[in-house]
Formats: C-alpha cells, structure tokens, sequence
C-alpha cells in the first residue's frame, strides 16, 4: 500500500504530545442550550487546541482570534496569527500579553500550574471536554458555539459534520467482523522502540471509526512494545502521522525493524501516513479523514 497523506503537518513532534493524550472518561453528547449562561466577551479570543481554532473557522467566526497555539495548523489562514506556545507547555505571560478578552481551549491543555493563573486573571478561560468518538466532535461544536454566542450558526454547522460523518461510517458499520482489519498506529520510533497506541487515544478512536481493530488495545493510552507485544499484535496495516520535512522514522526503517519485518503490514508494505490534525483532530474535518483512511486501508 502506497503512503497516503493528507498535508505535511509542520508541528509534528507537538502535535505527537497532543495526540499522545489517553482518554480520561467518557463524553456524553451535550445540548446548546446547557452553555446559554456561558458566553464570552470573545472580542479579542485565544484559541487553544487545533480542534477549537478550526469549529471557529468553520462557523465564520476567525474575525474574533487574536492568537492560537502551536497545534493550530489548519487552515493556513491561523498560521498568520501570532502562536502562543504548545497547549501542553503554555506560558501565562506569554498568553497575557496578547490582552485577550476571552482564551477557549481544549481539555488536556496545560501544565496545570499555568491553567492555575491564567484562571485567576481577570480573563475568562473556558475548557471544552474532548472525547474521540463521533458524538464528541459534535460536543465540541456545540459549546464553542454557545460560548462564542452563535448557537444558530453551531446548529447548522453540527447537523452538516453529523451527516458528513454518519455517511462516512457508514461502510465501517456494515464491514463484518472477519474482515475488520488489524491496525498498529505508531506513534514515533526512538532507539528501536515502537511506541504505539492503546486505548482511550484520538489513534484509537479514528481505527474505531474506520470500522478497524486497534492491534494493541489492551492496555490504555501510549507506551512502549516488546518485540513480543509486536509479533503477536499481528497488524495487518501500520498507521503514523506524517512528516514532511524528512525527520521522521523512513518506511524503510520500519521495515528493518525485526519484530515489525514478521509483521502482514510490512511484508506487505501496508504502512499509510496522514497529517496528524486531519487524522487525529476530531473537528470538522474528520469525516474526510474517515473516507481517506478507510480508501487507504480497504480500497474500493
């Protein structure tokens, strides 16, 4: 199988933490109307999280951004706006500075000790909860609107992501189980060691969606392989973010791995690349990545 890539992402090592981040519980779908006391003087708005910045994008409403973070990197428009810094290593000061009237970010940002001052300062900052999962987007979707006091505008853009993605998975509800592939999602490759991903990450959600196994979704989160873990995980297809600028682990490097060269994926060069914030973002363009991962691992 062919790499396959969506575009090459330019933060890839930030967004690894990012994505690197298991699960904590899960997310019930939320309504509007439950964030009506919530909204935001977002006159002069910091968004934190790939995910926030593009919802706000995509409901026309970037006329409001001041700043992002790191890991905003879609669409090319936010990469013209000043970057305050990785949304797991935030700098309060940094953030400050930017005189915002509001600053939305996504749950997992951090350290905790900066989300302390900057929820002590005079500016409201707002966490909305993240879950992988279909109804998760559509969460994040409905309180960035309300926050940002354009429920209509949320509305329209939920019901057209829920269409989007309902049709998108659809072939993955109706694949039978024999023919449900075995997937290894790698999340980077140091010294030898493969560290992939468990349960309760945006790797394991979007190998979910696709109608896909996770090939070592017994143990929650990231964390290292034996070889062992590698030979019996038996995946059929390797899935890694990509990278554009050359740094990243080469296929052939995978392939010389002794433990993944016993593997179906590399005998039969089954490894797929997609840009981690398409890939992992679970944002509105999620069920385009859905479609291209599915096309690139089944075809058809």
């Amino acid at each position: 199988m062919s790499n396959h890539d969506r575009r090459p992402s330019k933060a890839t090592s930030m967004l690894r933490g990012l994505f690197a981040l298991p699960l904590a519980a899960s997310l019930l779908a939320f309504s509007p109307a439950a964030y009506a006391q919530e909204k935001l003087d977002s006159t002069r708005l910091i968004s934190i999280g790939g995910d926030i910045t593009e919802i706000i994008y995509a409901l026309g409403e970037e006329k409001r951004l001041i700043a992002r973070d790191t890991t905003s990197l879609f669409p090319d428009q936010a990469l013209k706006l000043p970057d305050v810094g990785y949304m797991r290593a935030l700098s309060p000061e940094g953030i400050l500075a930017m005189n915002p009237t509001a600053i939305v970010a996504v749950e997992g940002s951090g350290p905790p000790e900066a989300l302390t001052v900057l929820r002590s300062a005079s500016v409201p900052f707002e966490t909305v909860p993240n879950a992988y999962t279909r109804d998760g987007i559509l969460a994040k979707i409905d309180k960035v609107g309300a926050l940002l006091g354009v429920e209509p505008k949320a509305a329209e853009l939920r019901q057209k992501v829920a269409t989007d993605l309902d049709a998108a998975m659809t072939s993955a509800a109706k694949r039978p189980e024999g023919e449900r592939k075995r997937v290894l999602f790698i999340l980077s490759m140091q010294g030898g060691k493969i560290m992939a991903s468990g349960t309760g990450t945006a790797a394991d959600g979007i190998i979910k969606l696709v109608g896909s196994i996770n090939a070592v979704g017994t143990f929650p989160g990231y964390k290292p392989l034996t070889d062992e873990a590698i030979i019996e995980a038996k995946p059929d297809v390797i899935l890694m973010m990509n990278r554009g600028d050359g740094a990243g682990t080469k296929n052939e490097d995978l392939m010389k791995q002794p433990a993944l060269a016993l593997t179906p994926a590399v005998q039969n060069k089954a490894i797929i690349r997609m840009d981690g914030l398409y890939l992992l973002g679970f944002g509105p363009r999620t069920a385009g990545a859905v479609r291209e991962l599915t096309q690139a691992i089944y075809g058809g």
